[in-house]
């Protein structure tokens, strides 16, 4: 089976009015720091459900007939193919089921459930859930809406880059997030009948990558990675030749690339973008030199991410910026020494956030203790400052571990 622009283009017709035509912005600011001549965005984290999963969902329960619409379907998914499915289905009428893995962010699961699906929380990998998945499609007599690897669903995601071309019509490149590969086959159909195609590169998290072409040194595969979204253990049998055929090549990024791309589009472009969303940027920034002076496309394939884990991003960006630190600091303890430390830092700029006064666990003498500061500083020269600082006035210092800087 193959899928031709010919079905792309008849799920785009079939689409129309019921996807949102998601936009494309430009963003200097990461071109800059990049050091590509232009970078786009397509923001598919736009779509009604978050995701360019939506598209695809729809195009295969658009084909259901009657009967098989009153039996009700059923998908496996980690978040965003279940909440394409559990929209539509929910709009049609149509009785929804989601195998999903334990893993699932609780965001997702909540999501998929205020649609109306039925949701059910098996296994530890995608595959585990694929497996119960098809065990209750034979037990109750559900159809099976896979994923990623059905012509429907490839023709459906396949009409992002059908938008894609009309939108941004001189792109050098075009960096497309894979797991399963729905989205990244149908968009090298669509992109591939484009006047002048844009090179195809693909992005997968280091822990699930499936379609490298170069090894991933130390990369165990495992459910724990932020990009959830794409952390699929086999490509499809019907995606994975479509990517061989036309993607140039495919890279893998780490989570701790993927972490500090969702703080540069939260910063830099006010937008909210989950794992596997910001890994197309993570995969620009690692490896600038292949897309320097080039006009490029990322595609921020989904916004769906839970609040604790943004916030937690979000503060883990601000420490490895600088603008946060914890601070160690030895005192007499002695009445008005945590006053003279404390007054310090605030004479040279900084704001204490939290104070940890330690008397009785750790190994300092008795009439000593250590004082474990949280401080809010503009950058990392203005912590050294504070440290220089308390130093000169007699008090032993020193920054404690922080999350390293992102690798050139």
């Amino acid at each position: 089976m193959t899928v031709t622009i010919d079905q792309v283009r008849s799920a785009a017709a079939a689409l129309d009015g019921s996807v949102a035509l998601t936009p494309v912005v430009e963003a200097p600011k990461l071109a800059q720091l990049s050091g590509a001549a232009q970078v786009w965005l397509k923001l598919e984290n736009l779509q009604h459900s978050g995701s360019f999963k939506a598209r695809g969902a729809l195009n295969r329960i658009l084909a259901l007939n009657t009967a098989e619409r009153q039996v009700g379907v059923i998908a496996m998914s980690a978040g965003n193919h279940a909440q394409g499915v559990a929209l539509h289905c929910a709009r049609l009428g149509i009785p929804a089921t989601v195998v999903m893995p334990r893993f699932t962010p609780l965001t997702k699961v909540q999501r998929t459930q205020a649609y109306g699906a039925t949701v059910v929380l098996v296994g530890e990998t995608l595959a585990e859930a694929q497996q119960h998945a098809h065990i209750l499609a034979t037990e109750q007599g559900l159809i099976f809406i896979h994923p990623y690897d059905d012509p429907l669903i490839i023709a459906g995601q396949g009409t992002v880059g059908l938008e894609l071309a009309r939108q941004v019509i001189d792109a050098d490149d075009v960096i497309i997030p894979i797991g399963g590969g729905g989205l990244a086959a149908g968009m090298a159909i669509a992109l591939h009948d484009a006047p002048t195609p844009p090179r195809l590169t693909g992005v997968q998290s280091a822990s699930f990558p499936t379609l490298v072409r170069q090894p991933v040194a130390d990369a165990p595969l495992s459910p724990q990675t932020l990009a959830e979204g794409i952390a699929v253990k086999y490509p499809g049998s019907l995606t994975k030749p479509i990517i061989d055929q036309h993607f140039d090549d495919v890279f893998a990024v780490d989570d701790t690339a993927i972490e500090q791309a969702i703080v540069w589009l939260m910063e830099e472009q006010k937008i909210v973008a989950e794992g596997a969303g910001a890994a197309p940027l993570a995969l620009l920034m690692t490896q600038s030199a292949r897309f320097a002076g080039r006009k490029g496309v990322l595609v921020i394939s989904g916004g769906n991410i839970d609040n604790r884990v943004m916030a937690s991003i979000l503060m883990r960006g601000l420490v490895r910026a600088g603008r946060l630190a914890r601070l160690r600091i030895e005192i007499s303890d002695a009445p008005g020494m945590l006053a003279r430390a404390t007054s310090l830092i605030a004479e040279h700029g900084g704001n204490i956030l939290e104070v940890y006064h330690q008397r009785l666990f750790q190994d300092v003498p008795v009439k000593s203790a250590e004082l474990d500061v949280v401080v809010e500083a503009t950058d990392s020269s203005h912590v050294e400052a504070m440290l220089g600082a308390l130093r000169q006035a007699g008090f032993p210092a020193r920054r404690l571990g922080s999350m390293a800087s992102l690798p050139e």
